[in-house]
């Protein structure tokens, strides 16, 4: 199912309950009842609940949000380090080189074309990733410099294959979801508590009154949804995508 779909949905039921309960309500009501007797003390309850929830949604919202943009620059790190392995494999000789760039052009396929699924799904690294940058580490390891520029140029390459395997390892950390069981708890009874507490004010059937209160459920809903697909920096629709990799190597993607 599209997650837009699941956000469409999730909206239009909340805004569905809200509603439907105002109406239950509404017919339940006495003539006598008078909408102006709530007390100010709810009235003080309600908006202070609401706005330590709103700051909780906040926190939430940029928590998963730095999450993916740390995700994101892990995965540029990578992409330019195999990149800067490529350009400075130049000083070797013709077979060495191109044996170094070829096994580069196969991690980079692969991960754009296969691993970045599997992250998807299983939400970790998979072994073959590991062994073809353990076949690029090797390339570079085990040649022998034959002069002083080739040696100049051996210490920067089995740095940068450092780099490479330290952003994959925080790619492999990011593929999971970074948001705690108890925080969702807590953000779904916050969610209740918060559009529950529209009834303490005796809503009425007006336009304007059900237009409101459909409004606020649905904007909760949608900020539930915003940190839900946060959550998982590679594996929902708003994610960290494989960009750094098809821009520096974009003989691999036509």
């Amino acid at each position: 199912m599209s997650e837009w779909l699941v956000l469409s949905i999730a909206m239009a039921a909340a805004c569905a309950v809200v509603l439907t309960i105002v109406v239950i309500n509404h017919r339940r009501i006495t003539d006598d009842d008078d909408p102006s007797e709530t007390p100010d003390v709810i009235e003080y309850m309600t908006m202070m609940i609401g706005v330590v929830y709103a700051i909780v949604l906040g926190l939430a919202i940029a928590g998963v949000w730095e999450a993916r943009s740390a995700a994101q620059e892990t995965v540029r790190q990578e992409a330019q380090a195999l990149h800067e392995i490529s350009a400075r494999a130049e000083v070797y000789p013709a077979d060495v080189r191109t044996r170094i760039r070829a096994d580069v052009d196969a991690y980079v396929s692969y991960v754009v074309g296969d691993e970045w699924r599997h992250m998807s799904e299983r939400e970790e690294l998979s072994e073959r990733g590991t062994e073809l940058l353990d076949r690029i580490r090797r390339d570079v390891t085990d040649y022998r410099p034959a002069d002083d520029h080739e040696g100049q140029a051996y210490q920067p390459l089995v740095d940068q294959v450092a780099v490479v395997d330290d952003a994959r390892g925080a790619r492999g950390q990011s593929a999971g979801a970074t948001m705690p069981g108890v925080v969702w708890f807590g953000l779904i009874i916050g969610a209740l508590v918060t559009v529950g507490l529209i009834f303490t004010l005796q809503i009425r059937r007006t336009g304007r009154e059900l237009l409101l209160a459909g409004l606020f459920s649905a904007m909760i809903a949608f900020l539930l949804f915003l940190i839900w697909d946060f959550d998982a920096p590679f594996g929902r629709g708003i994610s960290a995508t494989a960009t750094p990799f098809t821009d520096l190597f974009p003989h691999l993607t036509d």
